[in-house]
């Protein structure tokens, strides 16, 4: 964090003293306006581009793998799994018992098993606790 901050107080040290020469420059009549223009958007690409840089690294650190030990623990099943996943996938009941060819019902047990295992009252934080303990990937 403090590195963030040191980086971006020293761009906006660059462009203030970029903008405080160029300004300079025009008074005084040395440069053209279209230059100056010039400079200052070379400038935020390169700025750009570097943070492009920066965040790409960040997102490339690898696939969060699934830890299929801690599945085990919880005594998640594989049927449990499937419906846990198509609720991270947003579905409701209905819809996760077609896509599964299950009763709606059946559908319905396994989500407050899955809620009971993970230790959650609501869907939402049952994925959250999911991407937390690392059984469910993104």
């Amino acid at each position: 964090m403090k590195k963030t901050i040191f980086v971006f107080s020293s761009l906006i040290i660059a462009l203030l003293v970029l903008f405080k020469l160029s300004e300079y420059s025009y008074l005084s009549g040395n440069l053209n306006i279209e230059l100056l223009i010039s400079a200052i958007a070379i400038l935020f690409f390169i700025i750009g581009v570097y943070i492009n840089k920066k965040g790409l690294a960040e997102k490339e650190s690898g696939p969060i793998e699934v830890d299929w030990k801690k599945l085990e623990n919880l005594g998640i099943s594989k049927r449990e799994y499937e419906v846990l996943q198509q609720v991270v996938k947003g579905l409701s009941n209905k819809e996760i018992g077609e896509r599964l060819h299950l009763s709606e019902s059946t559908i319905k047990t396994h989500v407050s098993n899955l809620l009971v295992k993970l230790d959650v009252k609501r869907r939402t934080q049952a994925i959250q606790k999911a991407k937390e303990l690392k059984i469910m990937v993104e």
